[in-house]
């Protein structure tokens, strides 16, 4: 726990204002996708849309992620056109709907990236390949200077789950983030989030050896983004489907949060909510008894 709400080394530059989460930001996830792996997150129209973001709004979402292009194990890769597409359908919406609240488009178009930020008001870019799936993505977030989700993975989302062989999971995933962070930060990309990409790339066994020492990509500098929600890894676990994944779901958002996860990206808002409440009086509880301990010696 002696990472818990640690800020990182290095703060984002969010809308002009540096930013370091003390307190740790809850993600929501809304997908403008036919295909997404979770039923309730996907939203086919503009009402749709609507409806999810007043949901995660009234849960107190601290950001929202939009994505036009499932990235589920086994999913075809769309066109930039098509993402851009869903995309112009759906962030028009998000931003009537929660004007304050920060906007993330999921993508590894740069193409997509770029007018996502420029045309449609978008506040940051996660990429689930930290711009490995397109040459021209660490150009484009240069001259966007908006912070920039990295994650790791191999391969595509059709190929992934066939490119798990690792040396150590923890040190290959670690090394290969800090050498895509590196590069980005020659190429002029300065405002950095890493995500270690639970699920992608990775088997069930490799998912909680990540998780279990996931307080060893804070040596990484930037903040830390978990994404765990109703995965695979609680799926095949607890033996159900992700509609039942909600429960375990929430324990290891705990546990990410125990060890200073500083964004989680969820499909259920409240519950993630919750737990970060009661992490947090946890940890307020340990402090005031150590400085109760300190004064009565």
């Amino acid at each position: 726990m002696n990472h818990l709400f640690a800020p990182p080394a290095s703060p984002i530059i969010f809308r002009g204002k540096s930013h370091t989460f003390t307190t740790p930001w809850v993600m929501g996830i809304v997908n403008a996708t036919p295909d997404s792996f979770f039923s309730g997150s996907r939203c086919f129209d503009e009402e749709a849309v609507a409806h999810r973001v007043r949901e995660l709004v009234d849960q107190d979402v601290d950001a929202i992620d939009v994505g036009a292009c499932s990235t589920r194990p086994g999913a075809p890769v769309v066109s930039a056109d098509e993402e851009l597409r869903r995309l112009r359908m759906c962030l028009p919406v998000v931003r009537r709907e929660a004007p304050e609240v920060p906007l993330s488009v999921d993508t590894f178009h740069a193409q997509v990236a770029r007018v996502a930020v420029e045309e449609l008001e978008a506040d940051m870019i996660n990429d689930i390949s930290g711009g490995d799936m397109d040459a021209c993505m660490a150009a484009t977030m240069a001259q966007l200077q908006v912070p920039y989700i990295v994650m790791h993975t191999r391969g595509t989302p059709e190929t992934m789950q066939q490119l798990t062989a690792y040396d150590d999971v923890v040190a290959d995933v670690l090394q290969d983030l800090h050498d895509k962070l590196a590069r980005l930060r020659d190429a002029g990309v300065s405002n950095l989030i890493a995500d270690p990409g639970f699920g992608f790339a990775k088997t069930i066994d490799q998912n909680y050896q990540l998780l279990q020492h996931l307080d060893s990509f804070h040596r990484l500098g930037v903040p830390l983004l978990v994404g765990v929600s109703r995965k695979s890894m609680i799926t095949r676990v607890l033996e159900v489907d992700a509609a039942h994944a909600l429960n375990g779901t929430t324990t290891l958002n705990t546990i990410a949060l125990l060890q200073g996860a500083h964004i989680l990206r969820v499909h259920d808002v409240r519950p993630a909510v919750e737990a970060r409440t009661l992490v947090q009086r946890m940890a307020a509880a340990g402090t005031q008894a150590k400085y109760e301990s300190l004064n009565t010696k």
